[in-house]
């Protein structure tokens, strides 16, 4: 059974209640809602493995956080720099929403990605998501690009 204490809401984010943000796995609270640009992508990253517990992941923390890294820094190298992060999480699963305004994701690169070439210059931030995380979806057009990544929490 996962901890689901062990998962911290993001500072003023708690249930107005003043309840669990987890005591119903119907519910969902942000654990993290951050606006990034290129100077945040190592912070963000350190403010994500602030907001996880290790112990509840178990093996699948480090994929997720590489995952969400992969994304974000795609976010700062291909969709003109700033973006949007929440975490959020239920009684059930993890969920990474990333957003940006950049010019939209190429056709050929909306669908699951095939395996990138070892010795290939990029390419591989949205294949490791597909890789790491349970759920891989994405909305992009000419005003952005909505990445959402989700990992069913380990015992759920």
């Amino acid at each position: 059974m996962v901890d689901q204490s062990a998962l911290r809401p993001a500072p003023g984010r708690e249930l107005p209640d003043g309840g669990s943000a987890h005591s119903s796995s119907r519910r969902s609270v942000a654990l993290l809602d951050r606006v990034f640009g290129p100077a945040d992508i190592t912070v963000l990253r350190h403010e994500l493995l602030d907001r996880l517990d290790r112990g509840a992941l178990g093996e699948r923390f480090d994929g997720f956080v590489l995952a969400v890294n992969e994304v974000i820094t795609n976010v700062v190298v291909h969709a003109g720099g700033t973006g949007r992060l929440v975490l959020d999480a239920s009684g059930s699963a993890l969920r990474c929403t990333v957003t940006d305004s950049g010019p939209g994701i190429p056709e050929q690169y909306q669908g699951p990605p095939e395996v990138p070439a070892a010795f290939g210059d990029g390419g591989r931030g949205i294949w490791l998501a597909y890789q790491l995380c349970d759920e891989v979806t994405m909305a992009t057009g000419p005003i952005g690009t909505t990445i959402g990544l989700k990992i069913d929490l380990p015992g759920r």
